[in-house]
């Protein structure tokens, strides 16, 4: 059984962390996986999709196609499965037009609409979906990363030259950016205290010693490692709450503590005084970091109750066979059964008119997300 998966780029963290790293699982159901980044040239992405009739099913990530291309894949793919783990029917929370945008509301109206079934990373994703798909049809797969990938943190370092760790892509920089008050505080209160940035871009935030590294899948567990205290800060916004917490799942797994703001996935992965600490004022964030960079035991144990939750909630080894059965059950879909799933998104509203706006009823398109 072949399977293939459309994704946004080589190497793009999402697919490494959603569908790469559930190979093994699909190819114990007998599944053969192919990721094929979608190019950006209108010609060979039409090419890309005519491709996928060879395919048992699709694995549609992220990706908002022109409603043109949403259609043409649609009647390629034999099952279509859309996978995503961010707010994609919105701007991001650092967008100068504002979060709410119409054509990207349209655009996953119509993708989880023509999909057999839906991935959403979170528990808010999967409530967004449902408000366009049949419910059943929806289903909640988390960002999961395995454990054993990671080499616990040692712990050896105490006060200010404990380190503290922030990883991610440079697009997300800003959201560390709104905590420059809360981490200047945490500097003033333990003087020269250093930062390691894993990342492919770089932010200077005094009186903390940045020490940029750049971004790499073969070190970025080791780098974590050599660390003390791992970060996180959300906006409070819907975008932050669609954000599926894959850094917190990093430093958990790494041994690390975590602070962060109580904000989407960050209050439900840091559990406050098991896992870490939930900080939301400057003066909280200060307090927080100086706890735990003055306590090595302390750190040890939140750091292994982290790793410990990713084990048993979050971990590609225990997610991998739900995943791989979800598929497995969408790509064997008998043809009266597709046939009843397919002819209506076909006759109902998807087709190859190229406007936008003229695809659906705009009366039933809402005004904006549920917040």
């Amino acid at each position: 059984m072949k399977l293939t998966a459309l994704v946004e780029g080589p190497n793009h963290v999402c697919s490494r962390y959603r569908i790469e790293a559930f190979a093994w699982a699909m190819a114990q159901r007998g599944m053969q996986l192919e990721v094929v980044p979608l190019k950006r040239r209108p010609a060979a992405r039409v090419r890309q999709l005519l491709a996928t009739r060879g395919a048992d099913a699709v694995i549609l990530q992220r990706k908002l196609l022109p409603i043109w291309q949403l259609t043409l894949l649609r009647r390629s793919a034999r099952r279509l499965i859309y996978d995503f783990d961010d707010a994609m029917f919105q701007r991001d929370s650092y967008s100068r037009k504002g979060p709410y945008s119409r054509t990207r509301l349209a655009r996953f109206w119509a993708t989880v609409y023509a999909a057999d079934t839906i991935l959403a990373g979170n528990d808010f994703l999967k409530q967004q979906a449902s408000r366009y798909a049949e419910p059943a049809s929806v289903h909640r797969i988390p960002t999961c990363v395995e454990p054993n990938w990671y080499r616990p943190a040692s712990h050896a370092r105490v006060g200010s030259e404990a380190r503290l760790v922030w990883i991610g892509q440079a697009a997300t920089l800003p959201s560390l950016a709104c905590a420059s008050e809360h981490l200047t505080a945490a500097g003033q209160t333990l003087p020269g205290m250093p930062l390691r940035l894993i990342c492919d871009g770089t932010l200077d935030l005094p009186p903390l010693r940045v020490m940029p590294r750049v971004w790499s899948s073969q070190t970025e567990a080791a780098e974590l490692a050599d660390t003390d205290i791992g970060i996180s800060w959300l906006p409070n916004d819907s975008w932050s709450r669609g954000k599926c917490g894959l850094k917190v799942l990093q430093y958990m797994a790494a041994g690390l503590p975590v602070v962060a703001n109580p904000v989407g996935m960050n209050g439900q992965m840091v559990l406050h005084e098991r896992t870490g600490l939930l900080a939301s004022t400057p003066r909280q964030w200060a307090n927080a970091i100086r706890r735990l960079a003055d306590d090595p035991d302390l750190r040890r144990r939140m750091g292994t109750a982290g790793r410990r939750l990713v084990e048993q909630q979050y971990s590609v080894e225990g997610w991998g066979p739900k995943l791989a059965e979800l598929v497995h059950a969408t790509a064997t879909l008998d043809c009266h059964d597709r046939d009843m799933v397919l002819e209506p998104r076909m006759k109902h509203g998807l087709n190859t008119d190229r406007r936008e706006g003229s695809v659906f009823d705009v009366k039933r398109l809402p005004s904006k997300p549920l917040s």
